[in-house]
């Protein structure tokens, strides 16, 4: 079995169709509790998160990921603070339209943008770490309801369409989180 380092309803669902049934998230099986994150890295704060569970179920492999979008014509915000861009409490949609009202603010239609994912998995071997991208385009509106967090204002490189638009399926077969889980997965192969 596989525990889930996340609370994120959307990363849980996408992580669990990767792998199958073999995957819960830690909140079933204990009650959940705050992680600070506060790694200067996607890396580094999803390492935080896999030990704090690895403590609390040292007898289970624990996977966590951290993600988020970069917008380098923004300075590369939101970065490491996707998650909680409009504030601590924020939902994807208050985020989302945070960074909408960035890109407008500097008069910004569309520019160059890419998703990060860092996967941390701990095991009683150690801590191992992988890493997915994926590149396209922010554009200044929300189009379409299907993924989560900043889909809807998201065009991947060789689409038009954001990934609020497209089909789940055809996100899982190149997202930032699929490549990070693929190389994951080689891990597990040998850990498990």
């Amino acid at each position: 079995m596989i525990v889930l380092a996340s609370g994120n309803k959307g990363k849980i669902k996408e992580i669990k169709k990767y792998f199958g049934e073999d995957v819960v998230a830690f909140s079933d099986l204990i009650e959940p509790f705050e992680i600070i994150e506060d790694g200067d890295s996607f890396k580094a704060n999803a390492i935080i998160k896999a030990k704090a569970i690895q403590e609390k179920l040292p007898n289970h492999i624990i996977i966590a990921d951290d993600s988020g979008i970069s917008v380098p014509a923004l300075g590369g915000i939101p970065g490491i603070y996707s998650a909680r861009f409009a504030g601590s409490d924020a939902s994807d949609k208050d985020n989302l339209f945070k960074l909408i009202d960035e890109l407008k603010k500097n008069n910004i239609k569309k520019t160059e943008a890419y998703y990060t994912s860092a996967i941390a998995i701990a095991t009683p071997y150690g801590i191992f770490t992988t890493h997915g991208f994926m590149y396209g385009d922010v554009i200044d509106e929300a189009r379409g309801d299907n993924g989560f967090g900043y889909d809807p204002m998201f065009i991947p490189k060789g689409y038009d369409k954001t990934l609020g638009e497209l089909d789940d399926e055809v996100k899982k077969s190149f997202s930032h989180r699929t490549k990070a889980l693929n190389l994951a997965k080689h891990i597990l192969e040998v850990v498990k």
